[in-house]
This record gives structure tokens, C-alpha cells and sequence, in this order.
């Protein structure tokens, strides 16, 4: 729901508001880029204008850009709105005409907020003058009715030096840092639901992500492929302007030699071949780091002590944004951002885990047991790897 004359677009962030203010200008500068390129990739006109804590989308489809803004890494919430002039006439008038367009019966109430001193009323005054207007206008068709803790009708205005906008309603954002504004990382997907959603949150503090799945051959098939293929396009959809093809890399032939050679300990090593492939591709794309899906103890491979014996493998750090998640929660986060249908379709991977799992490896005695060409079985591997575009 807009008011009536919404053209613009209020986009507010959180963490970035903490930053000095020549980080937080570049920062500002980024997520007008974003939100540009979010709003061509949709097909939503809008003109993104950068503001101080407060950048303005131009529009003719405010609620349409609103909805595309608030998918913007670093908003933390987006409203369409009608810009008004910072006086206390034209901002009780437009309440006033808001009411009448969309009041509809049912308790109400005002939410003012003023930044700076220039403006001649406080905030609670500018609300109680609006909440008469707002009465006097609609008296005559309802019975109205004031209630500042749950009213069903809230009209808000946040008074700035320059202008004051007016809105109804606050479609939420993720939150975080404007994509772009860290470092990128690779992005081990399997296709599973935790793995993308790890994808979404290390995008959601800024880093661009270059996605790598490794092949399981005969262990995997087309279905398993296609669930990190549709979920890397789904994850794409957020980041039109850091789209990076899917390095599809073969390790069907390592994982086979691990399944005929390996009981104990199978899994580890399969995950130490897989964080080196990760490590030859950020070596080659310049990326600071790898991201993975796990969290503690949610697999038998992935108690702590299993983690410390896999990490060793590479000389970059492991990002693991799920580390402390439930997972119900990365379900339901899996749901939220639209990779859950995709990360679910039956596939046959699960041949390869061995009849019984290893919760407290060893270091030594894992790199005793795994082949000893295993970094270079993972540098062939990245030598032939496909590129998948999203």
C-alpha cells in the first residue's frame, strides 16, 4: 500500500550507518549500484538516487521498487513514499488525504520522526496535529479510533532538513553490507539446502561469491548437478551485477578411489579434496577465502573435532556462516530465499557416505590413510573444470 502521490522509494540501512563517513560514503555508492542493477535485471524503472543515510529511489512504480529494493544486501527496509516539503502544512495535508484514500475503519495512529532541529515541531507534536487531521478527515464515514501500540492503520513520516517523506508500509531487507564491499570468496555448493543458504549470508555481509561444485561422478548424477546449478541461479537473482558461472569440477574419479579405498575416514578426505579444489579456484580468481554449508555436529563430519582435520588442508580460512544453526533454521532461511524446492530433489549421493561414520578423526592418521596425490589429484581436477553460466 502507497499514500496517494507516492513517486519515490525510502531505502534505509543498519550496519552501515556505523562506519566512518568516508567508508560508509562508499559503501552508499555501492548499494546505489545494486539496487540499480536489481531493479534493470526485474524490469522495474527507477532512477536510484544517493542520499545520506536515506538513498531515494525515483519511480513510477513505487510499491514494484520498493519490493526490489528491500532485496538489497544492506537495506534493512524499504517504503514506498510521497516526498513532501519539510513544513508542518503540506505534512498534515497529505496525512490528511492519506487517510481518506485508504482508511477504511478500525483503530489508527501516527508515527512521526524528525531528524535534525530545523524543522519547527517535535516529533509528538507533528503526530498529535497529524492524528487530528486524520480524524477530522474520515469522522464523517467512521468511527475512528487512536491506538499507538497495535493500531491497523499507522501512517509514518520522517522528517529530514531538506524534505519529509510520508509512507505506509516497510517491506523488510536482509540486512548486512552492500554486495561488493568485501572481498569475494568461493562458495562450495553440493546442492543441498545448507549450502546455499551459507551463499546467501556471506552475501549478506558484502562478499561476492565465486561458486564451485565438485562432480560426484557415478555418485552424484545429472539430479544432483542440477540441484546446485538451479540454486546458484536462484542465489544469481540477487546479485545480477556479481553473476559468476558455476565451476562445475570432476572429482568422479577421486571419489571413486576414495569409496573402493577408504572406509574410515572416507568423508573427511572426500571434504579435504573438495576444500583444495575450492583453494586452487580462489588462488586463481583472487578470492580471500571459502565458504561451506556446515554447521556443529549437524553430520557426523562436521563435530569439531572432524572440522580441524579437514580445515589444514588449505592455507586460506573457511567461512562457515551456519557454524551455531539449527537445522530447522537453515530450512526455513532455505525457504525464505527460495533455494529449498531445488536443494530437495531426490539424488543419490548418499551411496558414497560409508556404513559407519567417523566423529573424532585424527589429523595424522587421516593424511595416512587419504592418497597421497590428493592436492594434486584437486589441481588436475580444477585444470578441467566446466563453467556453467547462471
Amino acid at each position: 500500500m502507497e499514500p496517494p502521490g507516492a513517486e519515490t522509494v525510502v531505502v534505509r540501512y543498519g550496519d552501515m550507518s556505523t562506519k566512518s563517513s568516508r567508508v560508509r560514503r562508499g559503501m552508499e555508492e555501492r548499494l546505489v549500484e545494486n539496487i540499480e542493477a536489481l531493479l534493470a535485471d526485474r524490469g522495474v524503472d527507477g532512477d536510484v538516487e544517493r542520499r545520506p543515510t536515506r538513498p531515494l529511489v525515483w519511480t513510477d512504480e513505487p510499491t514494484a521498487a520498493a519490493e526490489v529494493a528491500a532485496d538489497a544486501f544492506g537495506v534493512v527496509s524499504a517504503s514506498p513514499a510521497r516526498t513532501l516539503p519539510a513544513e508542518p502544512e503540506a505534512i498534515v495535508d497529505a496525512m490528511a488525504e492519506t487517510a481518506r484514500t485508504h482508511y477504511d475503519g478500525g483503530s489508527f495512529a501516527v508515527d512521526a520522526r524528525r531528524a535534525g532541529d530545523t524543522f519547527p515541531m517535535d516529533s509528538e507534536d507533528l503526530g498529535r496535529e497529524g492524528g487530528q487531521a486524520i480524524w477530522d478527515a474520515v469522522e464523517g464515514d467512521f468511527e475512528p479510533e487512536v491506538d499507538l501500540d497495535d493500531p491497523d492503520f499507522t501512517v509514518n513520516v520522517e522528517v529530514r532538513e531538506d524534505a519529509a517523506f510520508l509512507y505506509l508500509t516497510e517491506f523488510p531487507g536482509p540486512g548486512g553490507l552492500p554486495l561488493g564491499s568485501q572481498r569475494p570468496v568461493v562458495a562450495l555448493v553440493s546442492g543441498g539446502i545448507d549450502s546455499p543458504v551459507a551463499v546467501y549470508e556471506i552475501m549478506r555481509k558484502g562478499c561476492p561469491v565465486v561458486p564451485v561444485y565438485v562432480d560426484l561422478g557415478e555418485y552424484g548424477g545429472q539430479d544432483h548437478r542440477a540441484r546446485a546449478v538451479e540454486t546458484v541461479r536462484t542465489l544469481g537473482s540477487y546479485a545480477p551485477n556479481f553473476r559468476e558461472p558455476l565451476r562445475v569440477v570432476p572429482g568422479g574419479e577421486t571419489v571413486e578411489l576414495l569409496a573402493d579405498s577408504l572406509e574410515q575416514g572416507r568423508m573427511l578426505a572426500f571434504r579435504r579434496f573438495c576444500l583444495a579444489v575450492a583453494e586452487e579456484v580462489a588462488l586463481d580468481v583472487g578470492a580471500a577465502g571459502i565458504v561451506t554449508g556446515e554447521a556443529i555436529g549437524q553430520k557426523s563430519s562436521q563435530t569439531t573435532q572432524n572440522l580441524s582435520a579437514t580445515d589444514p588442508i588449505t592455507d586460506l580460512p573457511v567461512f562457515r556462516p551456519l557454524l551455531t544453526m539449527d537445522k530447522n533454521d537453515i530450512t526455513e532461511r532455505a525457504r525464505a530465499i527460495g533455494t529449498f524446492i531445488d536443494s530437495t530433489i531426490p539424488a543419490g549421493c548418499n551411496r558414497f557416505a560409508p556404513a559407519q561414520a567417523e566423529t573424532s578423526a585424527r589429523l595424522d592418521r587421516l593424511r595416512e590413510r587419504e592418497p597421497d596425490d590428493l592436492r594434486e589429484r584437486a589441481r588436475d581436477a580444477v585444470a578441467d573444470l566446466e563453467l556453467v553460466e547462471p
